[in-house]
């Protein structure tokens, strides 16, 4: 259970404040895109540096606020799109339904596929960064204005057929490929915005405003939305509803993504003279070319081994990632105190990856991995045991304060297993990726990363109810096993009971699983980090 994801996937779904699982799988991907842009950033701005005097981030406070800006807007429609699945859990849609909607969170994970286009098609007059960031903008404002108004009617139960996943799904998931393209036009930006001594400013623009984003459109929305919330905290006269609803929050952003779309391209020019005189020295390699080496980088023995074992690494993990949090929603804790309570783990996620890093700054880092890997499974455990513990918790007033600090002592522990797990992983990446191609190669291994997040969480969503048993009580010849089922049962007097909840099946048989992985594959990864340099190396780049 990620907390913030589950408020939330993943995806991909961490490293920095307030993360969940899935948004870890997209800053993950993040990072490396960068490094893809910094080479042909540093070629104008080292002699730009050498002509004049060397700026200071005053001078540049205008273009720091903007870039924080435009990763707050990135953030928003990934947290509304974390917080979709909680209130479809609400509303008792299936397990099946929110696997479906599981690939929201897919896009971050996948956009590698398209990034090679985004920096080689453009407009050169308009800007290479803007071509790409003010379009996909205008389709976020103009997708969330759209979601404003059906919104409500596609989460609305009419009559047995509940929400509309479908289409909720394609819409979200559109939004999540806007914004993951949104993120590699400025990306990019970030890193020719800004001079060469301020370029660092740019990871933490992009870590501080997509994690602000993300709490803006995800625990913030949760919180203001939930009646029960406003009318313990915010009000004096109770109300059925909260202060905010999805579709107004929607318009809300709407219409800020069109406002602030249109003053940046008409305000914020792109390309100054100096800069249109050095394009040719700005190019990167081509579509094609950049494809090949991503093709003969996976064919090489080494890279294909690590890829396959990132692959099948977070098997294990799924059901306590995936479904847990929906689970304690199911069981009666409410969304908003669930968003709410990964808010205290800020200061954790702020300085788990500096103590981490002390133990994989060495020659061997995925040791870290190996370590954390059996106790983030025993963890795992411990989440399905807090699902079973939580509705002998409950009470009339709801859940005592002694439950929120179990499950905010579990998150802490999970907390401390997954970033052991992700610094170890990206310490191994940046010691083994070739240096002649370090960003292409660290995108493409922190892809397959996320990938092997992504696919695990959505089969374990799909596997929830294939593997829970139900009966009819109160009407012995019927069966509870699929939803028409289900309704007959209620309409002849019977009631729809519990015998075997799939999730604890997935739990036991994921822990499994994950154990043998340990045994039988760890020391394989292990042994990867025995390989010699020239092993990790890609002969196309030389």
């Amino acid at each position: 259970m990620d907390l913030h994801e589950s408020v939330t996937h993943k995806n991909g779904r961490q490293r920095k404040p307030v993360l969940s699982t899935d948004d870890m799988r997209n800053q993950e991907a993040k990072s490396s895109d960068m490094d893809t842009e910094e080479e042909e950033a540093l070629l104008w701005t080292e002699e730009e540096n050498n002509t004049k005097t060397r700026k200071g981030i005053r001078e540049e406070l205008g273009s720091v606020l903007l870039l924080l800006f435009l990763y707050v807007l990135q953030g928003i429609p990934l947290g509304l799109a974390g917080s979709i699945p909680l209130i479809m859990q609400s509303k008792n849609v299936s397990y099946k339904d929110q696997a479906y909607f599981s690939f929201v969170f897919w896009p971050f994970s996948l956009k590698l596929l398209w990034a090679p286009l985004v920096d080689a098609i453009y407009f050169q007059k308009f800007g290479r960064r803007k071509s790409w960031m003010v379009p996909t903008q205008y389709l976020l404002g103009i997708f969330m204005l759209y979601l404003s108004v059906t919104v409500d009617s596609l989460l609305e139960s009419e009559g047995h057929k509940g929400p509309d996943v479908i289409t909720l799904t394609a819409v979200f998931f559109m939004l999540a490929f806007l914004a993951a393209t949104q993120d590699i036009a400025v990306d990019g930006w970030a890193l020719t915005m800004l001079s060469r001594e301020n370029v660092g400013y740019a990871s933490t623009c992009n870590s501080v405003g997509q994690t602000a984003g993300y709490f803006l459109g995800n625990v913030l929305f949760l919180a203001l939305e939930s009646a029960d919330f406003c009318n313990k905290y915010l009000r004096f006269e109770p109300q059925e509803k909260g202060i905010v609803t999805l579709s107004d929050f929607l318009f809300f952003w709407g219409i800020v993504f069109l406002v602030s779309t249109t003053l940046v391209a008409i305000i914020k020019k792109e390309n100054s003279p100096q800069q249109l005189k050095k394009k040719r020295k700005e190019e990167t390699q081509g579509v094609m070319e950049t494809y090949k080496l991503l093709f003969s980088i996976v064919k090489m023995p080494t890279v294909f081994t690590f890829c396959s074992l990132l692959l099948t690494a977070k098997i294990g993990f799924s059901a306590a990632d995936a479904v847990t949090g929906l689970k304690l929603v199911e069981a009666g804790v409410p969304k908003a105190q669930l968003a709410l309570l990964a808010v205290p783990m800020v200061p954790l996620q702020i300085l788990l990856p500096l103590i981490i890093s002390k133990y994989t700054a060495g020659p061997r880092p995925l040791d870290v991995f190996y370590k954390a890997f059996p106790f983030r499974l025993l963890i795992g455990l411990e989440y399905a045991l807090l699902v079973w513990w939580t509705p002998s918790v409950k009470q009339e007033e709801g859940f005592p304060v002694y439950y929120y600090a179990v499950v905010l002592l579990s998150y802490a522990l999970h907390q401390v297993a997954l970033y052991s797990m992700y610094v170890a992983t990206m310490a191994f990446h940046a010691k083994v990726s070739d240096p002649v191609i370090g960003g292409t190669y660290m995108t493409l291994l922190n892809t397959v990363t996320n990938l092997g997040g992504n696919w695990p969480s959505t089969l374990a969503l799909w596997l929830v109810d294939p593997l829970t048993s139900k009966e009819c009580q109160g009407a012995p010849s019927l069966s509870c096993g699929s939803p028409e089922e289900a309704e007959l049962c209620v309409k002849e007097g019977g009631t729809c009971l519990t015998v075997l909840d799939g999730y604890y099946v997935e739990s036991v048989v994921c822990v499994v699983i994950g154990l043998l992985w340990w045994l039988l594959l760890g020391k394989k990864l292990r042994r990867l980090q025995d390989e010699s340099p020239q092993a990790w190396h890609c002969k196309s780049s030389k």
